[in-house]
């Protein structure tokens, strides 16, 4: 994909205003007043629009990030197709582990509410805004500030930032550092922001599926 897409203009002004939307999200939450799963709906939702308004009005428009009209749809079909891929590699890597006495889904568990109206608000935020949110912000602004210095670069920073903005209980975060790999590998291939977007979410989608039936 092409270098120098994202000012440093643009970018001061998104990672501000994300800091600021999660700084203040902990704290609306940490009042324990309304529904955690919706509060957090409506900060993955207007980091969404503010990150593309930024883009639209200061960055250089929302093609710049990935978010062409001409390469939406085929974008969204090879995320498909990287998906699939992805699915299978994952599916032999799990009798791989299997085999050798590990239990795979032990490494990509996550934990879903109980109640039936929660589980479903997880699905919604969880495996589709939040994905969007993040690729707009991961892929989409800091993979393509840092692609400046070159795709290696661009690749390790990204992914790292994401990783610890996605702190896990146990081990080695497997599933962010692939994640963040895979996203910014299909993301620098296609040029199309849903790309990632569509492997973010239906990964996140298989995920919460697996675990909500183990």
């Amino acid at each position: 994909m092409e270098a120098n897409k994202i000012e440093t203009k643009t970018l001061i002004i998104s990672l501000a205003t994300m800091i600021c939307i999660e700084v203040a999200t902990k704290f609306v939450i940490s009042k324990g007043l309304y529904n955690q799963m919706i509060i957090l709906g409506v900060t993955r939702l207007l980091e969404i629009i503010l990150v593309m308004l930024i883009v639209q009005t200061w960055g250089r428009g929302l093609p710049s990030i990935g978010l062409a009209r001409s390469k939406m749809v085929p974008g969204a079909k090879k995320g498909l197709i990287w998906s699939a891929g992805f699915a299978t590699v994952a599916f032999f890597g799990f009798v791989v582990l299997f085999v050798v006495g590990i239990n795979g889904l032990t490494l990509i568990q996550a934990h879903l509410p109980k109640k039936p109206s929660e589980i479903i608000l997880f699905f919604v935020v969880g495996g589709m805004l939040g994905p969007i949110a993040e690729e707009i912000f991961f892929r989409g602004i800091l993979y393509g500030f840092f692609r400046r210095w070159g795709v290696v670069v661009a690749l390790v920073l990204s992914t790292l930032i994401f990783v610890l903005t996605h702190p896990t209980n146990h081990g080695v975060p497997v599933t962010q550092v692939v994640g963040g790999v895979v996203f910014a590998v299909a993301y620098e291939v296609d040029g199309s922001l849903m790309t990632p977007i569509t492997i973010h979410a239906l990964g996140n989608m298989a995920i919460f599926t697996l675990s909500w039936i183990s």
